[in-house]
């Protein structure tokens, strides 16, 4: 007989790095755990978890498995709104622990769950590492959106880490949007491009010296910066302690940093420009890539 409940592992992640808007993105050894356990006496679903279960009854299986009602529970370590991809690791989590529900009766593809994940994000940067582990450089199939996304994703090494601060400021991913520009200077759109195959190279062969200074970027952090409190000057001191380069995580508010060997002083460095800058109780983590993705908990 089939399990009642299922349970989903998911990595927060980290999209743009810098220049790569909306293409770029990887995953981290950080997580929130899904569970959803099937009850006809449960209450209705809300929100992100009741359009996103609406969605994989009608569209993942075509209508042909009948909702059912469920409770959810979501555990984890992944701070809200702050740029790590939370709000994937509740959509992919819902869509792969229904999916383990169904799967006597109806088999998901893999596939099908990716490509639902990203239709309800509305971009693949931050689902597709989520759901795949590593880094991933994501774009339009075509110049026709109906034709999807297409991805590349490559493993990471466990010598890079990644210097977060996580300061006690929620932003929302439409407010960050809003404040962009319609339109960027043609040197600013060719230099975010030279950086971002840069970027992709670099984490294709491993070679993350090549990393250093290429976070630079003229399409949507000069825009967003006013958001958060000391955000240039946080920035400048991870780099002036050594990172490759910094940058803002997502939407934010997380600020990051990249590093092979200077964990200490750049967390030391980013804590210190912080609180010089009155921002929120911002606190440090040191986070590596994680290259398992999302995964189904096996009691």
């Amino acid at each position: 007989m089939p399990s009642p409940r299922a349970s989903v592992r998911v990595p927060a992640s980290t999209s743009n790095l810098g220049p790569g808007f909306d293409c770029l993105g990887l995953a981290l050894q950080i997580y929130n755990t899904v569970t959803l356990t099937r009850s006809d006496a449960a209450k209705p679903a809300h929100g992100m978890i009741a359009e996103t279960a609406a969605a994989f009854f009608q569209r993942a299986t075509g209508g042909k498995v009948a909702p059912f009602g469920f409770e959810a529970r979501i555990e984890g370590d992944i701070p809200i709104s702050r740029g790590l991809g939370s709000s994937v690791t509740v959509r992919l989590g819902v869509l792969m622990a229904l999916a383990e529900l169904v799967a006597d009766a109806f088999p998901v593809t893999r596939e099908q769950l990716l490509t639902l994940l990203i239709e309800l994000e509305g971009h693949p940067d931050n689902a597709v590492p989520s759901f795949l582990g590593g880094f991933a450089v994501c774009a339009h199939a075509s110049a026709d959106p109906r034709d999807g996304f297409v991805y590349t994703r490559v493993p990471v090494k466990p010598e890079l880490s990644f210097v977060t601060l996580v300061p006690d400021l929620k932003l929302s991913t439409e407010t960050a949007r809003g404040l962009l520009p319609q339109e960027v200077p043609f040197r600013h759109a060719v230099d975010n491009a030279q950086r971002t195959a840069r970027i992709a190279t670099a984490f294709a062969l491993g070679d993350y010296a090549a990393l250093r200074g290429m976070f630079v970027d003229h399409l949507h952090q000069p825009y967003r910066r006013v958001l958060i409190p000391g955000f240039d000057a946080i920035l400048a001191a991870a780099q002036d302690a050594g990172a490759l380069g910094s940058f803002l995580s997502g939407a934010g508010s997380c600020l990051m940093a990249l590093t092979l060997d200077r964990e200490q002083a750049i967390s030391t460095a980013m804590l210190e420009a912080a609180k010089n800058a009155n921002l929120p109780s911002p606190r440090v983590i040191v986070l590596k890539a994680d290259n398992e993705g999302a995964q189904v908990v096996r009691p």
